[in-house]
């Protein structure tokens, strides 16, 4: 985890809310792995109700600018992010699972629906945490840019398979109505 990261702050603030264990790993440097270099987790996570995760956050801004609306539910990632997790997810063995973790800053003019599942309050900042299973995401990953090495889903292979995070943490959706 990276301290100076306001999404990894916050989804660590969201989890602790949540009643949830959590280990935020430090990346100073990639691990190793039977000898393969690989990048490290985010979070380690257990869920009141026992679930088991490991989770890698990706931050993304949502909503743009009062002049600059920009209303996309960005999902890219590293290709690589998506191997290591599964790499990950594999090693802890039977029990764990592997996440995608999308926290989404929302811009402050933007309207939410009352009632959406995982809006989170944070340092009077907004955000929405939602994942995707990294096999599920693998399972449909198109290459965004073969010079970045990056990946995404389409809007509807995302709409898809993205859920609120409380769902895979096996407990009922947290609401908080945005100020």
């Amino acid at each position: 985890m990276k301290t100076d990261n306001h999404y990894e702050v916050a989804f660590e603030a969201y989890l602790r809310e949540r009643g949830a264990a959590t280990l935020p790993i430090v990346e100073a440097r990639r691990s190793y792995l039977d000898e393969d270099s690989v990048k490290s987790p985010d979070f380690l996570v257990v869920a009141p109700t026992d679930t088991r995760l490991v989770v890698d956050v990706k931050g993304r801004k949502f909503g743009g600018t009062p002049d600059h609306p920009r209303r996309i539910w960005q999902n890219w990632c590293q290709r690589d992010d998506v191997r290591s997790l599964e790499t990950w997810t594999e090693h802890f063995g039977r029990g764990f699972r592997g996440i995608l973790a999308f926290v989404y800053h929302l811009a402050p003019d933007l309207a939410i629906a009352p009632f959406t599942p995982d809006v989170f309050l944070f340092r009077d900042e907004c955000y929405l945490v939602r994942g995707v299973d990294v096999g599920e995401y693998r399972a449909v990953m198109r290459t965004r840019s073969p010079r970045w090495a990056t990946v995404h889903l389409s809007t509807a292979a995302f709409r898809d398979r993205v859920r609120p995070f409380s769902y895979f943490l096996g407990s009922p959706p947290l609401h908080q109505p945005k100020n």
